[in-house]
């Protein structure tokens, strides 16, 4: 829903003492998973953190979705001390099988290539976002305004004035600043005049569950088709996530399907290497886009997450993405405020800005590439990218750079207070 009004101004119709009172350093909104790993990650800061959500935390925690997990993520969720109770109840993947259609040339990558144990992780949403939510529960310097309506936001010079509809009553909140965790379409973004660069590909993805007749082993795949990528990520108990992309037309018509003719398909473009498949999962269908916003900062506002940026599902660089910027974010916040800075001044958010607009620009480059160049039968590309799968069985330098890029292992780690 979009804001009624947002105003940049040291003006208001509540005119604040010269030095408010605030009513929290940090107020969020949206507290999906990357919003609360945010609120999480400032744990040690010493900072008061508002969580403004607009579905209670039941209802937030039912949405259905499966996520792949970076190992840095997975890093992050350790320092926050959370790993120990979502590890058990996701899956950890140790081979990546990744192929061209038909094309006998499979590149298999495996943790010996990263001298780790694994090479990352398949998990369900409520999992990731109920471990989250136990541990903000407890935690002393967050407040949750949920389920909660964001109706204006007033920017003024020494702090951002949110007004929302909360228990049916309008709620004024006074923050040094705010983050937007809104997702995609964020109206908090829209209404501060933050263009998007970017566009809608000519693809849709279907997300279904199957159960497989033989064992996963473990294993995530990575088949590229002319029409599309199709994923099959392992999860516990044996069953698959299936991210399945395609062009519109035939993403809808895949949908329209029967569930043995959908299946029977789903057989011919993966193989019969875990025997006979079971549908288990509704099907679910979106439209893939990239986005980039221009800016993540203005004075008093940062964004994260998919309210920065989106990119296409292959690779499952998505969620990863935003949760790097949420311990980058809160890392940035905790040394300026340790050092008596203005959280919400624009000098200290163009520091979260310069370290990661790049590096996501970098990711969403690199998925945009490989969906072009796989997603293609003419015949300088099929012969360019099969050299690069070439290039991937055998040249071990080349190799583990792409491992370490799409595990999240190059760039800049954020550092998360563990005081």
């Amino acid at each position: 829903m979009p804001l009624e009004l947002l105003t940049r101004s040291s003006e208001s119709t509540e005119i604040p003492s010269p030095n408010p009172s605030f009513d929290c350093d940090v107020a969020i909104v949206g507290a999906g998973i990357v919003g609360a790993t945010l609120a999480a990650a400032l744990k040690n800061s010493g900072m008061k953190v508002m969580l403004i959500e607009a579905q209670s935390q039941s209802t937030a925690a039912a949405r259905q979705q499966v996520y792949a997990i970076s190992i840095l993520s997975g890093q992050i969720f350790q320092e926050l001390g959370i790993w120990d109770k979502i590890l058990p109840k996701i899956q950890t993947f140790t081979k990546i099988h990744l192929s061209d259609a038909d094309y006998p040339g499979v590149v298999q990558f495996k943790p010996q290539d990263l001298n780790r144990d694994a090479l990352g992780y398949v998990g369900e949403h409520r999992v990731l976002i109920s471990a989250l939510q136990e541990f903000l529960n407890e935690c002393p310097h967050v407040t949750w305004v949920c389920p909660a309506e964001v109706v204006n936001v007033n920017y003024r010079e020494d702090c951002v004035e949110i007004r929302v509809k909360f228990e049916g009553e309008m709620r004024l909140i006074r923050s040094k600043l705010l983050v937007a965790a809104d997702g995609a379409g964020s109206p908090i973004r829209q209404a501060a005049g933050i263009k998007t660069h970017g566009w809608k590909y000519w693809q849709s993805c279907i997300t279904t569950c199957i159960k497989p007749e033989k064992s996963h082993d473990s294993i995530a795949y990575e088949r590229f088709w002319p029409s599309g990528p199709l994923a099959i990520l392992p999860l516990p108990g044996n069953f698959c996530n299936i991210v399945w992309t395609a062009p519109h037309q035939e993403a809808k018509a895949l949908m329209e399907l029967d569930d043995e003719e959908f299946l029977a398909e789903l057989s011919r473009r993966y193989g019969n290497q875990m025997g006979r498949l079971e549908l288990v999962g509704k099907r679910s269908l979106f439209q893939v886009q990239l986005m980039q916003s221009d800016r993540y900062v203005l004075p008093r506002l940062a964004l994260i997450g998919d309210a920065a940026h989106c990119c296409h599902p292959v690779g499952g660089q998505g969620l990863n993405l935003g949760i790097r910027d949420a311990a980058a974010l809160a890392q940035v916040l905790q040394n300026a405020n340790a050092s008596g800075k203005d959280i919400g001044s624009l000098s200290v958010l163009l520091e979260y800005q310069r370290w990661r607009q790049l590096e996501n620009l970098t990711i969403l480059g690199f998925t945009d590439f490989l969906v072009r160049i796989f997603s293609n039968n003419w015949f300088p590309l099929v012969v360019l990218r099969r050299l690069g799968l070439w290039m991937l069985r055998n040249i071990q330098p080349f190799k583990v750079f792409a491992l370490r890029l799409m595990t999240g292992l190059l760039g800049r780690a954020p550092q998360i207070d563990q005081r």
